[in-house]
């Protein structure tokens, strides 16, 4: 190896749904991971037609090639962290599967997306089976809404101690770590709560964003955490991060028009240069 070129990028990859209005999906995360300093590769599992309105056409990607997307990328790069989203049926999960099972990446963070903001239902009903009893257990941290916890414990949730008691649930079932995001109750703070197995639940507080512009805020928090991880953060530490993050890129989208709907945030109110990390010889 040329000793000038002892350096990489670190690297977050994304497997998840393209997002045609660039708010959510693929697009977020690449914007996310470039607003952290962190190399962002992706796999696409499905494609949508949407914008800040309505989801109006989804496509699935083959299997086949969902595989061979995996294959190409982890065949070639040393992968820091791994984060999932849309996987849109049982093919898409059971490939996420079989891709830990053959290169087991260090951090997996999966956001089940299962309905997006406007109410369009992006998961079919038998791959949710596989991603609880295949996906989760194998996964470091999942980052479910309030609306999927429900649809993932069957517990409502109407205040904290549901979503305690949901995510008590969901880490004796699945083993992992839980993240539920508070943001759809309603109250004058965003509060997320963080169960680690065997650790007190962290409370992550922070003021609510008065703002249109919310399209795309499960992905980005959840690619964020994923960048602070490949970053060398524990999890506690990257969650913490995201949370900073996410609530700024917020706050700085506020006075934005995006569409005529729910627009983005700010993913880049102040971008960080790709970081090098030393190549060990």
């Amino acid at each position: 190896m040329d000793e000038n070129n002892t350096f990489r990028y670190p690297i977050a990859l994304t497997i998840a749904g393209s997002d045609s209005g660039g708010g959510a999906g693929i697009q977020a995360d690449l914007k996310t991971f470039s607003a952290l300093g962190v190399f962002g590769m992706s796999v696409i599992t499905a494609v949508t037609a949407q914008n800040t309105q309505n989801v109006y056409g989804i496509q699935a990607i083959s299997s086949s090639l969902v595989k061979e997307q995996i294959k190409a990328v982890f065949n070639d790069f040393t992968i820091d962290a791994v984060k999932t989203g849309m996987l849109p049926n049982k093919e898409a999960v059971q490939a996420v599967v079989e891709a830990i099972a053959t290169y087991s990446p260090s951090c997996i963070i999966s956001d089940p997306v299962m309905i997006s903001s406007s109410g369009k239902k992006l998961m079919e009903d038998e791959a949710i089976d596989i991603l609880m009893k295949d996906l989760f257990p194998k996964v470091t941290l999942i980052t479910p809404n309030i609306d999927e916890v429900t649809c993932l414990s069957g517990i409502t949730i109407c205040n904290e101690k549901d979503m305690e008691r949901a995510a008590r649930q969901l880490q004796k079932t699945v083993g992992c770590s839980v993240l539920i995001k508070g943001g759809h109750l309603i109250g004058q703070a965003s509060t997320d709560i963080l169960f680690i197995p065997d650790r007190p639940p962290l409370r992550l507080e922070a003021p609510v964003i008065h703002t249109r512009n919310t399209h795309g805020t499960g992905c980005t928090l959840s690619s964020a955490i994923a960048a602070y991880m490949a970053l060398g953060n524990d999890l506690q530490k990257a969650v913490c991060l995201a949370k900073e993050y996410i609530t700024k890129a917020l706050s700085a989208g506020t006075d934005i028009l995006m569409g005529h709907g729910y627009g983005a945030m700010n993913h880049f109110f102040s971008p960080i240069p790709l970081t090098k990390i030393k190549i060990r010889q």
